[in-house]
């Protein structure tokens, strides 16, 4: 039977989602529950890739188990057996056999958070990414719009990349402060690799008056990845949602 997890983990012990030979990661810490549960090594298949040290609300992905237990029983087994992993499995749902949870996927949302003072972190340590300069929270926001709609994404795409196109649609581009955190909330059918951290960093440049909304736009428009500005780190990178039609 195929089963859809979703799945919450914090990033920063790990080399990213993706399984390596090397190098811890969230799906190989998943895959070592599933056989423990089982006694097979079975894939975890994710919805997407996140990179190393990125956090995940709810990451969705398939598993298949050859027993027919209730969701509540593996969300139950699979949850004693990756401890003490920071990862935590919310739900687990029976799918049709041909559900996926990477190509089914109809929209993915992103959030980053930044905090904007003076003084270090403490328990958002690992968990944002800090600022002390003020920020103009009103002009990045004004920016994020350039960023919105179908474009070339060269200039916000990593050199390894390996996506077949640059091109990608963005629904939702938005900055809002809430005291001293600053959202950057993201939406699309699929992103590259790196490119919210890389608008993320961009963004900032602008709040900190490094750059002008034109020459976002400009950047943008050169699908050139020299005219990024400086990729925002990892600390601050959420997966929040993964959307799928209804069936």
């Amino acid at each position: 039977m195929r089963y859809k997890l979703t799945i919450e983990y914090d990033g920063r012990s790990y080399h990213g989602w993706q399984r390596l030979p090397d190098a811890p990661s969230v799906q190989g810490a998943l895959e070592d529950a599933v056989e423990k549960l089982t006694g097979i090594r079975t894939d975890v298949t994710g919805a997407g890739r996140t990179d190393s040290g990125v956090h995940a609300y709810a990451q969705v992905a398939h598993v298949d188990i050859d027993k027919a237990l209730q969701g509540w029983q593996i969300v139950e087994a699979l949850n004693a057996h990756i401890r003490p992993h920071p990862i935590s499995v919310l739900n687990a749902e029976e799918a049709a056999p041909d559900f996926h949870a990477r190509f089914d996927a109809t929209a993915r949302a992103y959030t980053y958070e930044l905090i904007n003072r003076r003084s270090p972190l403490a328990l958002d340590l690992g968990r944002a990414w800090r600022i002390g300069r003020p920020l103009d929270v009103r002009m990045m926001d004004e920016a994020a719009q350039v960023l919105r709609g179908n474009h070339d994404f060269t200039t916000f795409r990593d050199t390894k990349c390996q996506a077949k196109s640059p091109v990608k649609t963005l629904d939702i581009a938005e900055v809002e402060s809430i005291g001293e955190q600053v959202m950057f909330h993201f939406e699309a059918r699929s992103f590259l690799h790196s490119q919210v951290r890389s608008m993320v960093g961009t963004l900032v440049e602008v709040g900190l008056g490094k750059m002008t909304v034109e020459e976002v736009a400009a950047a943008l428009a050169a699908a050139d990845r020299t005219q990024c500005g400086p990729v925002a780190p990892p600390d601050g990178l959420y997966l929040v949602r993964v959307d799928y039609a209804a069936k």
